[in-house]
């Protein structure tokens, strides 16, 4: 089945009257609230089986709720993933399917990109049927003016621009003043001062904790306004550097791992936070008319104290641990209470999803590539039957790929021939099961290839020579990879 992108366009004038409409005359509209945690394990949250690590907030809210067990990101590593979320398109398609690289490394024709200012971001088409908006945290999106969350449908933007920061501003804001001092021009992302609507700030608290406190201060003053809220809250824990603070590290003294106990810590720093913006939810009486979406960027990183289990590999792998994330929703009396979907969902779903529950007008002339997922959830049925969900990550001369059409998986690393799996017997991907089914493997191989047509070459790479490596080695090659061997 070739696959399908998805139109949808309201009538026109809709948009000036969800304008004019308060959010308490229109309580069927819901505040949107989505939390986005930074290369976090599938297994590392207690409402998916972590048992030493404590998420008390977050497992709460995932029993009230309902949680996906199949849920999928764009992408196995963190810009491209945002972009695929907030564009609802795969990244692959507008030439982002690498990181942004740190400004720091000076390469000045890739600081000077970002998310294609074509791409309408769901946060756009929320701004614009009156919602107020706030994004908080990691950005990784762009540097410059026309990139920047204010110019992409942000009303509030505090945080960092970069792929990452430390987390100590006692520790980061020497280091900073000293390069400075010195007259360095290119500073790396993860010492610069974070921003609040592009002024910068002097923050003071551990960061995990300041990005809770903005998130706060948010919803107080969203709250206070006549008008729904959509709210991106993007945690860079359990993002390296591995950085937590004493009092929480001793919660894990248990766990003998030094990584895995401060990973086991930052973790715990994110759940904190959890519980304090549900709090002020509740304080603001806007916690019911709330949905609240949990999910992470992408697999956890092994070797830095993530745990996908029972998946296959982590961050960067098309296998199920790269790309394959926990998440929940939660909305009191709307989403299912104590439910486990178990169907594959993506996150490009977010975007029709989102704008169906907002009543808001998706440009009629904007692909998408995800669809409106809410009438499935509540039914408990498959929103993809039949359909494919896709990852693909580019290395040196070839690409890895992972696509999966209901309970089936085929999967190509490294050069080696495709495999195929069952995931609803096989979770871990241990089992091949090409060889009894090639025709599957086929039909499916060739879907992935229609859906790579419309790939464009990538505007930047993770540092310039793995663009050299891109010309020098004929890429994407997809004539070579997405055929059957």
């Amino acid at each position: 089945m070739q696959h399908t992108f998805y139109r949808i366009a309201f009538s026109v004038g809709m948009l000036a009257t969800f304008a004019a409409l308060g959010h308490a005359g229109d309580q069927d509209r819901p505040n949107i609230v989505v939390i986005l945690c930074d290369d976090l394990g599938y297994a590392d949250v207690g409402f998916n089986g972590a048992t030493d690590i404590a998420t008390p907030q977050l497992d709460q809210l995932a029993a009230a709720g309902t949680i996906f067990t199949s849920a999928y990101v764009t992408h196995p590593f963190c810009g491209p993933s945002r972009m695929g979320l907030m564009s609802g398109r795969y990244p692959h398609s507008f030439g982002a399917p690498y990181n942004l690289p740190n400004s720091g490394l000076g390469i000045q024709a890739y600081n000077r990109e970002g998310i294609d200012v074509n791409e309408t971001l769901i946060s756009t088409v929320l701004q614009d049927a009156g919602y107020r908006t706030g994004a908080i945290g990691k950005w990784h999106m762009g540097y410059e003016h026309p990139f920047h969350p204010n110019q992409r449908g942000f009303d509030e933007f505090y945080g960092f621009l970069g792929g990452g920061h430390q987390y100590f501003p006692d520790r980061y804001r020497p280091i900073y003043e000293r390069q400075i001092r010195a007259g360095k021009t290119t500073i790396n992302d993860y010492i610069a001062p974070l921003e609040h609507n592009g002024k910068t700030v002097n923050e003071t608290e551990y960061i995990t904790d300041g990005l809770s406190r903005e998130a706060v201060r948010f919803v107080q003053s969203a709250g206070d306004k006549d008008q729904p809220f959509f709210l991106y809250l993007a945690y860079n824990a359990p993002h390296s550097p591995l950085e937590a603070k004493v009092e929480d590290l001793a919660r894990f003294a248990g766990i003998k791992d030094k990584k895995r106990q401060t990973y086991a810590a930052m973790v715990y720093a994110v759940d904190r936070g959890v519980g304090r913006l549900v709090q002020s939810l509740k304080d603001s009486g806007e916690f019911d008319d709330t949905l609240i979406v949990f999910l992470s960027d992408n697999g956890g990183k092994l070797g830095l104290g993530a745990d996908n289990g029972p998946l296959r590999e982590g961050k960067g792998s098309t296998h199920e641990g790269g790309y394959r994330v926990p998440m929940f929703f939660h909305w009191p009396g709307k989403v299912p209470a104590g439910d486990r979907y178990h169907h594959p969902v993506s996150a490009l779903d977010f975007y029709p999803t989102f704008a169906r529950l907002a009543k808001a007008e998706i440009p009629a002339t904007k692909t998408l590539n995800g669809k409106d997922i809410w009438d499935d959830l509540l039914a408990g049925r498959s929103a993809r039957q039949g359909e494919m969900i896709f990852a693909l990550r580019h290395r040196s001369g070839y690409s890895d790929v992972g696509a999966r059409r209901d309970a089936w998986k085929i999967c190509r690393t490294a050069q080696t021939p495709w495999k195929l799996f069952n995931l609803d017997d096989d979770l871990g991907e241990t089992q091949d099961l090409s060889d009894a089914y090639p025709e599957k493997v086929a039909a499916m191989v060739e879907e992935a290839e229609r859906w790579s047509r419309d790939h464009t070459t990538p505007r930047w790479f993770d540092d310039e020579e793995a663009e050299q490596q891109w010309h020098q080695t004929g890429m994407p090659n997809y004539k070579a990879t997405l055929q059957v061997k």
